[in-house]
């Protein structure tokens, strides 16, 4: 499975942009024929620029303008993504609640960790989620006793382990 789409799996600026204007971002700053590009490579990351071109109906010379212009501008990321189940991997969704005033400090050293694959700072229930993946059960408990629990600001956390993984698609389209 391909990832194509540059939806944030940690916090990060590819791009030297603050958070702000990436969240500002409209859509609509991407021509129809951008988008129909990224459509083309989520349904496969490695089909050819020029197929894509010639369902399009454009050049292959300005598929892969537009596209290294979107992997520029941190909007396209083409990634091969591995199963992590099938690799072995235990995995575990961890809502995550700090102490007030540390929530983007927080977020930070969770995204700077190696085990964490996916951070987002929500509003609810949780102050942040991140998703992990250890080698094994030990594996996840040293992460949570030895690694999570000992940064500072984090209040408490309530771990979900993955029993299976039943959808994960990075085909969303581009609305």
């Amino acid at each position: 499975m391909l990832q194509s789409a540059g939806m944030g799996a940690e916090l990060r600026n590819s791009n030297h942009e603050d958070a702000a204007s990436r969240r500002n971002r409209r859509g609509d700053e991407l021509s129809p024929l951008d988008k129909r590009i990224i459509e083309h490579l989520q349904e496969d990351g490695r089909r050819p620029f020029t197929q894509i071109a010639q369902a399009l109906g454009v050049s292959e010379a300005a598929v892969r303008a537009r596209t290294n212009r979107l992997v520029e501008r941190g909007i396209l990321q083409i990634v091969g993504v591995a199963d992590p189940d099938k690799l072995g991997f235990q995995q575990a969704l961890i809502g995550v609640r700090c102490e007030p005033g540390r929530l983007l400090e927080v977020a930070e050293a969770l995204a700077s960790m190696p085990e964490v694959d996916y951070v987002v700072v929500t509003a609810g229930r949780f102050d942040v989620l991140i998703e992990t993946y250890a080698e094994d059960n030990e594996g996840l408990l040293h992460f949570l006793a030895e690694r999570l629990q000992r940064i500072d600001g984090v209040r408490d956390t309530e771990t979900f382990s993955y029993l299976r993984l039943v959808k994960q698609t990075y085909q969303f389209g581009t609305r």
